[in-house]
C-alpha cells in the first residue's frame, strides 16, 4: 500500500515512501478491536486469505483458518483481555504496530494470574489493504514472570 499524496506520517521503505494515514490508523484501531472481540475469526478477517502471523520464534500460523486458531490460544487462556493499541509508526523502515495486552489466565490450566505486556507486529500489508504478514515480538521472559 503506497499512497502518495495523503496526509500522514511519511514512513521509508527502501526507496519507496509510505505514509502512516488515517485509514492505516483506523484499520489499525480495528484491528485492536477485533483481538479485544473474543472472536478469533475477526482478527483473522484482518488477513488476506494465505496470510501470515508469527508471534516470537514460533511456527507461523499462515491462513485465515490457523491466525484464527492462534488467536484462539489467547482468547481462551485471557478470557478478559484486552489489548490497546499504543501506536502505529515506521522502524527501521518497517510498519510497526506497537501494542499492550492485559489479561488474567483464568483459561484451562490457568495460573489465576494477572498479565501485563507490551509488544509489537512488524506489518507487512497487501495491496488489498489487509495483512499480508505480522510478526509479532513481546519479552517471552517477562510473560512467564507474571503469569508464573
Amino acid at each position: 500500500m503506497r499512497p502518495e499524496k495523503e496526509s500522514g506520517i511519511g514512513l521509508h521503505i527502501d526507496n519507496f515512501q509510505i505514509m502512516v494515514t488515517e485509514e492505516l490508523i483506523s484499520f489499525a484501531t480495528r484491528y485492536t478491536q477485533a483481538w479485544c472481540s473474543g472472536n478469533p475469526a475477526n482478527v483473522a478477517a484482518f488477513f488476506v486469505e494465505g496470510g501470515s502471523l508469527t508471534i516470537n520464534n514460533d511456527a507461523s500460523a499462515v491462513g485465515r483458518e490457523a491466525i484464527a486458531n492462534s488467536a484462539q490460544e489467547f482468547m481462551t487462556s485471557f478470557p478478559d483481555m484486552v489489548v490497546t493499541m499504543d501506536r502505529l509508526a515506521e522502524v527501521h523502515g518497517q510498519l510497526r504496530y506497537y501494542w499492550t495486552m492485559s489479561g488474567t489466565n483464568t483459561g484451562p490450566g490457568g495460573t489465576g494470574k494477572s498479565l501485563q505486556i507490551s509488544g509489537y507486529e512488524a506489518l507487512e500489508m497487501a495491496d488489498s489493504g489487509l495483512i499480508q504478514s505480522a510478526i509479532g515480538h513481546y519479552d517471552e521472559l517477562e510473560w512467564a514472570r507474571q503469569v508464573g
